[in-house]
């Protein structure tokens, strides 16, 4: 895990705090779930690749030069 500061407005952290405890769960987890629900619903192609290519280079250069298209598109290309 990783330590971080985020700044949030008084009311939310407020509702958080009273959410984690009637929950019994700390602020934190709160947090993270909240963050892996948000990622899980809007991350795109091209975010999922960013994050699962280590190669740094070849990271560049797709996000450079290739063009996302629909996976329908690619199917009807090579007639699956």
């Amino acid at each position: 895990m990783k330590r971080v500061n985020i700044i949030i407005d008084s009311d939310l952290y407020d509702k958080a705090r009273a959410i984690a405890f009637l929950r019994r769960a700390s602020i934190s987890e709160i947090i993270r779930k909240a963050l892996r629900e948000w990622m899980e619903k809007n991350l795109d192609k091209k975010a999922e690749i960013l994050l699962s290519e280590t190669d740094e280079r070849r990271l560049v250069r797709i996000l450079e030069t290739d063009e996302f298209v629909p996976a329908s598109k690619v199917k009807k290309l090579l007639g699956l």
